[in-house]
């Protein structure tokens, strides 16, 4: 859709001079001609506000289980114009070729992704990924300009100890002029600064405002993540009086249910109701992640591409319009985006499971203990957990009274690999079993249940499918979301797949679920990369140790 020359009045928010005026913006080819007061000195009631568009600093867009061009459709909508986006995860199940299929399906949007290098694939040796991406690629994926940073160095380990492969990663990014960005969960004090001299610019795992402030007073940018999962919004808003010209708001995970519903305009929403200055919320929602990442976003200046929003006023922030470059994209909780065609990639190689291959027999005779992974809502890290083992038959089997669940990863890459199992806390159900082909970060099989039996047949619809988000009930009850594209990534619109994923949501909080995203939580559970306790196709992993351990002993 062409860009097309206009006129809009409005209360214009210049956020750099602090100032809000009546004044008429003048649109010619995609770009922004002139603003030009209209003599005003305050705000008109009867007109909209005119300010930049929102920007998401960090996300990985497969998690929205849509393809970028649907997941623009969506954000639009809530005045989103740009996003700083790790392919990470689709680098992990197809390499390189995973991340050109990302850029060739954005290029037919308008909506401005910055695609990443990623810079952990795979995230650890301890699992098995699809796919590798070495320092020659990352090399010659910042030949394309499209590539604006190395997304995040999930190794922290080899930062902190100058690993001679990471550190290679970082240096070519340095020489391209590309920043790098962070992930560096817990790292504090000396850790922190050590970890920052190596070229990292931002972070956005900080767990607590102390922590946060010790990556600031090292020079890095903090991002406030409020996802689908992680939540860290209402522990680091505090920080935003002080240190509002280095924050940046990011959501990192977004399921299409919540995406549906807003986006970063929330949390300026949120943090404007807190009592914070408007300008600075701005200058953390639009500006600064513009500047930090060089991005191609106009900030409502004469002579900026017009990627700018309209909004009702200044405390709601419902959203009216969202143009970029000149071209209206969404109106009034519309996309005027249209949808395209959408190619599947995939590299998925599971076959069927039996219940038998879930089962663990008992390490020998007396009451073993099992070391049990308790996850939280709204939280990456997991504690661990010490409780006596339940054993029937000679198999160590969950206790769903106690809510110790059995988890399970199954290698999707290879066609016939045990699955590995270990023991869970949290997840709450009471019959039943989830299973999910997104599992962060190397995308095995991820599932969790009462029963083998129902954890096979849960697999299963995964594996038929080759990829998808299962949830299974004790009566026969049962529903797929189907994820062809990567095994992580619908090839529908993103309101059906929203209405999709809100169904086998459903389902899995009436299986008993008291999370509040028990698809996105189960899809962590595999990250080893976020202390303490996960699991991987290769067994139970300590990240505070950063070794395998016995599941039962």
């Amino acid at each position: 859709m062409p860009s097309a020359d206009f006129s809009l009045l409005a209360n214009v928010v210049d956020i750099f001079a602090r100032s809000i005026q009546p004044a008429t913006i003048e649109v010619v080819g995609g770009r922004i001609a002139s603003i030009t007061p209209t003599g005003a000195t305050s705000p008109d009631a009867a007109l909209p506000y005119a300010l930049p568009g929102f920007v998401d600093a960090h996300v990985h867009v497969e998690s929205s289980l849509l393809v970028p061009t649907e997941f623009a459709r969506l954000a639009v909508t809530h005045g989103t114009v740009a996003t700083v986006s790790d392919p990470h995860e689709i680098g992990n199940v197809l390499g390189v070729a995973g991340v050109e299929f990302m850029l060739e399906n954005a290029s037919h949007s308008p909506f401005k992704f910055c695609f990443g290098a990623p810079s952990c694939v795979p995230a650890t040796p301890f699992e098995t990924a699809g796919a590798e991406i070495t320092a020659t690629d990352i090399a010659r994926l910042f030949e394309n300009p499209k590539i604006g940073y190395l997304a995040e160095m999930m190794n922290w380990p080899g930062v902190l100890h100058r690993d001679a492969d990471v550190m290679a990663k970082i240096a070519i990014a340095q020489a391209a002029g590309r920043p790098v960005d962070g992930h560096a969960p817990g790292l504090r004090a000396d850790d922190a600064a050590h970890y920052a001299s190596a070229g990292i610019s931002t972070d956005h795992e900080c767990f607590t405002a102390e922590e946060a402030r010790d990556k600031l007073a090292v020079g890095m940018k903090v991002l406030i993540r409020e996802g689908s999962a992680a939540r860290n919004f209402d522990a680091l808003i505090e920080l935003l009086p002080e240190h509002y010209a280095n924050l940046m708001f990011c959501s990192d995970d977004k399921h299409p249910d919540t995406l549906v519903l807003g986006h970063i305009n929330q949390l300026v929403q949120r943090a404007v109701a807190l009592g914070h200055d408007v300008f600075q919320v701005l200058r953390v929602a639009c500006i600064n992640p513009v500047k930090h990442y060089n991005l191609p976003v106009g900030l409502l200046e004469k002579g900026d591409p017009a990627d700018f929003i309209t909004v009702s006023n200044l405390q709601g922030f419902e959203v009216l319009q969202t143009y970029l470059n000149g071209e209206l994209v969404a109106e009034n909780g519309q996309a005027r985006l249209p949808a395209v065609p959408i190619a599947v990639v995939n590299n998925f190689h599971a076959q069927p499971v039996r219940a038998e291959d879930f089962q663990l027999p008992a390490p020998g005779p007396g009451q073993p203990t099992l070391r049990v992974i308790q996850c939280f809502d709204g939280q990456l890290i997991t504690a661990r957990v010490d409780v006596p083992a339940r054993v029937a038959g000679g198999l160590v089997v969950p206790e769903v009274a106690t809510d110790v669940l059995k988890l399970a990863v199954i290698n999707r890459y290879l066609p016939q690999v045990a699955p590995a199992l270990a023991f869970i806390r949290g997840f709450g159900l009471k019959h039943g079993a989830l299973a999910s082909s997104v599992g962060h970060d190397s995308h095995n099989i991820t599932a969790v249940g009462c029963d083998d039996a129902s954890l096979a047949r849960a697999v299963n619809l995964v594996i038929a499918a080759k990829g998808g988000l299962a949830a299974v009930g004790a009566d026969g009850q049962e529903i797929l979301v189907p994820l062809p594209v990567a095994g992580l990534m619908s090839d529908q619109d993103g309101p059906g797949v929203a209405s999709a994923y809100a169904a086998v949501d459903a389902l899995a909080k009436q299986l008993g679920s008291p999370l509040g995203a028990p698809f996105m939580t189960l899809s962590f559970m595999a990250l080893l990369v976020i202390p303490s306790l996960k699991l991987s196709d290769k067994g139970l992993f300590d990240g505070q140790q950063f070794a395998f351990v016995a599941a039962v002993e």
